[in-house]
């Protein structure tokens, strides 16, 4: 079991972050914001796919100017990104921003700072502080924390304290450190990330090992996962990680063995049958062993398992033998089984 960080909450549109809030998955826009019909397409397909909070990056007026027009047409609530001029920030929260991401690396002055904090006050949004390497002149975690740190100390100073914090570095080590450090300091969300993780496969494996190392010791609040990739695999390795985790149901588990000699069965392929045969979202455990080495045992402990021998299966239910199916039929009558649960 999990014991989270202790954080204040605060939300962004209808989203609760911190406090008991479940974790939340974030991912952001790769469209050009000034097109608002291709942003909001990109933002309704990440809807879909589960992401809860979506960012677009504010470069100009025009990108500012669409925030209205995109509000209106998605359901998730909208960060805005903002770099270098602290006015776009104020024409965002006019036209309906539901947070502000401030990089303390390029906008320092503090009256800058200050007017964006109490338009943000008045429009009750928060703001992320966010730091990432760039942005601290330097990848070492102390960097990192003292950027946010600095930023923290003159909202503070502003009486404002609806602020999230995040600390990436590409570095996987550097951002666990930073994060580790930061949770030290204050009881503010933190938004977890391992920033440019890279493409696909790679930024996966950086993203699992840093967030998971982090929400392993309780720290995070709420996730993005950057790859350079479709946006919607972000959604869908957060709520792995996530998942694997047991922090958040985003239906059945699947466990199967990865197969070796011993296995007379394509497992390969019955699981990826089963996978894309799944209706249900229901918080279960699947398990397809190839043969009688760990399967019996795996597959006793799921809700529902199968495991293998030459040619069928035994078909397990609760840790009871359901029945014993041959391996052409083991898929058709797993997917009913599991229709009944």
């Amino acid at each position: 079991m999990i014991r989270r960080r202790k954080t204040r909450q605060i939300r962004v549109g209808d989203v609760k972050i911190g406090g008991a809030a479940p974790i939340s998955i974030q991912s952001m826009v790769k469209r050009d914001t000034s097109d608002v019909k291709a942003t909001v397409a990109e933002i309704k397909r990440l809807e879909r796919a589960g992401c809860e909070i979506v960012r677009v990056a504010i470069k100009d007026r025009d990108d500012a100017l669409a925030v209205r027009a995109i509000k209106r047409n998605i359901k998730i609530p909208l960060v805005c990104d903002i770099h270098f001029d602290h006015r776009l920030a104020l024409a965002c929260i006019v036209a309906g921003a539901d947070k502000i991401r401030l990089n303390p690396g390029n906008i320092r002055k503090r009256e800058e700072i200050t007017a964006v904090a109490r338009a943000a006050k008045r429009a009750k949004i928060p703001i992320r502080i966010g730091v990432n390497s760039g942005s601290a002149g330097s990848s070492k975690p102390q960097a990192l924390v003292e950027a946010a740190k600095s930023y923290v100390k003159i909202l503070e100073a502003l009486d404002f304290r609806d602020i999230i914090i995040s600390l990436k570095a590409s570095d996987v080590i550097s951002t666990v450190e930073a994060y580790r450090q930061m949770s030290e300091f204050c009881d503010y969300p933190l938004h977890l990330g391992v920033t440019a993780a890279g493409p696909h496969e790679s930024g996966i494996v950086k993203s699992a090992i840093g967030i998971g190392s982090l929400l392993l010791d309780g720290i995070g609040d709420t996730v993005r996962v950057s790859l350079t990739s479709d946006p919607v695999e972000e959604v869908g390795a957060a709520k792995r990680i996530l998942g694997s985790l047991g922090l958040r149901n985003f239906g059945p588990d699947i466990i199967s063995c990865p197969t070796c000699g011993r296995c007379q069965v394509d497992l390969i392929e019955m699981v990826k049958r089963v996978e894309s045969g799944l209706k249900t979202k229901k918080d279960i455990t699947i398990a397809i062993m190839g043969c009688e080495v760990n399967g019996p045992g795996e597959a006793r402990e799921a809700d529902i398992g199968i495991a293998f021998g030459r040619n069928s299966g035994l078909l397990f239910k609760k840790g009871k033998v359901v029945k014993k199916v041959a391996a052409k039929d083991a898929v058709k009558s797993m997917l009913k089984e599991i229709r009944k649960i």
